[in-house]
């Protein structure tokens, strides 16, 4: 069981990583990439991560960056295929601000800052669990169905134990999905208050 629970991860983070090579690519070319050919992309990238190769190294490409990221939530996951294999709207600026506060008071807490360790409640708690369906079903009602299928995917990885860990945390959040939630919201504040300066730089009286 646990040889299956790690091939999978290994296949897991080799479409991630061919996913994320395919995104990088997109963002440096103005005209933007075909379908079929960021699918086949994906497809030749996740062999090169997924079989060891040669190249001196004893272990698959893909071994080696989860020896560094460790295993990426399903939320995460999900979000990098969908942006990149199908075609989707940016996930909204209310999910994503929703994820930075939430960030902001688990990892420290998280950490040991404080008598409350949040991260306990992941195993097996009916709370985090009642909570999270209901964050799922937020995002439904403000029109983000992607949302509720990527959380619902998650809750039901972790329930099948899809990863080697057994905490609902590792499934629905993770330190590089917190990363760019935080630092995509600095920079929508960042770019309004630019607007908003510029804005009133033009129709200043005189």
């Amino acid at each position: 069981m646990m040889q299956w629970m790690q091939t999978y991860s290994l296949l897991e983070l080799s479409i991630t990583s061919s996913v994320v090579i395919v995104w990088l690519a997109q963002t440096s070319v103005s005209k933007p990439l075909a379908m079929p050919i960021k699918w086949f992309s994906v497809l030749l990238l996740t062999n090169l991560f997924f079989w060891p190769m040669g190249l001196s190294l004893e272990l698959p490409l893909a071994a080696y960056v989860r020896g560094v990221t460790g295993d990426l939530s399903v939320v995460l996951t999900l979000l990098l295929w969908s942006s990149v294999l199908l075609p989707s709207r940016p996930v909204p600026l209310g999910f994503r601000f929703a994820l930075s506060g939430i960030a902001i008071l688990f990892y420290p807490l998280a950490l040991g800052l404080g008598m409350l360790d949040p991260y306990a409640w992941g195993y097996g708690s009916i709370g985090l669990l009642l909570a999270i369906v209901f964050f799922a079903l937020v995002c439904g009602l403000l029109g983000w169905t992607k949302g509720v299928w990527i959380i619902a995917f998650a809750i039901v990885a972790w329930a099948g134990h899809w990863h080697e860990s057994t905490n609902l945390w590792d499934y629905v959040l993770d330190p590089l999905l917190c990363l760019w939630a935080l630092i995509t919201c600095i920079q929508v504040l960042l770019r309004k208050r630019r607007d908003k300066a510029r804005s009133g730089y033009l129709f200043r009286p005189g």
